[in-house]
């Protein structure tokens, strides 16, 4: 019974917040696409020949985003949970915690990354400091690899929420970036800790 009423309380808050409707009217699989078109509109960080690397990419919005901006480069989503196909996307269902994933991403940019997006979360748990931490902590993950994979002036953009591990995440950031900018869109909630990381250029190459 307290679970029908929670989800009832969701259904009823989605309803009445304006970018969930505006993305069931523009065809996009959520509203965190608007998050992304907000940031490459204000940081223009997507072009049209980019080599992307979406990773936590179910449903899809991001990569439903970035497609309609890469016209001449090569778009890799990747998340453990399925999604359904997007034009010029290639999906692979995968855990970037194992080695294999790191070598068929290399192998299918043939090295060469421009971007490296993460919107990954933390399945919740009722306890928010934890669901905080351990979404910072595939902020770290994220970081890790995109140090490993991105070219010179490459982009790195992160999802993760204040909190104990926010100053850590930072202090990370700017001994691998030459640029860090900390950047809460619009289209984020008012009531939500979220906010994303933008990393340019690496400082060690």
């Amino acid at each position: 019974m307290k679970k029908n009423k929670i989800s009832k309380n969701w259904l009823n808050k989605q309803k009445k917040d304006p970018y969930f409707l505006k993305s069931k009217i523009k065809g996009f699989r959520s509203r965190s696409a608007f998050k992304l078109i907000e940031m490459n509109k204000k940081f223009k960080f997507i072009r049209k020949n980019s080599f992307l690397l979406d990773l936590g990419s179910s449903p899809g919005g991001w990569s439903q985003v970035a497609s309609k901006e890469i016209l001449q480069g090569k778009i890799l989503a990747i998340d453990i949970e399925p999604m359904d196909k997007i034009k010029n996307v290639f999906f692979i269902n995968a855990d970037i915690n194992q080695n294999q994933t790191i070598e068929k991403i290399g192998s299918y940019f043939e090295n060469k990354i421009n971007i490296v997006l993460s919107d990954m979360a933390a399945n919740t748990s009722g306890n928010k400091n934890l669901d905080s931490y351990r979404t910072g902590e595939l902020c770290l993950k994220a970081m890790d690899i995109s140090e490993k994979i991105l070219l010179k002036d490459g982009v790195f953009l992160s999802k993760l929420f204040m909190g104990s591990i926010f100053t850590e995440i930072n202090k990370k950031a700017e001994k691998i970036f030459k640029k860090v900018i900390k950047f809460k869109p619009q289209s984020s909630k008012n009531e939500s800790k979220e906010i994303y990381i933008l990393c340019k250029g690496l400082l060690n190459m």
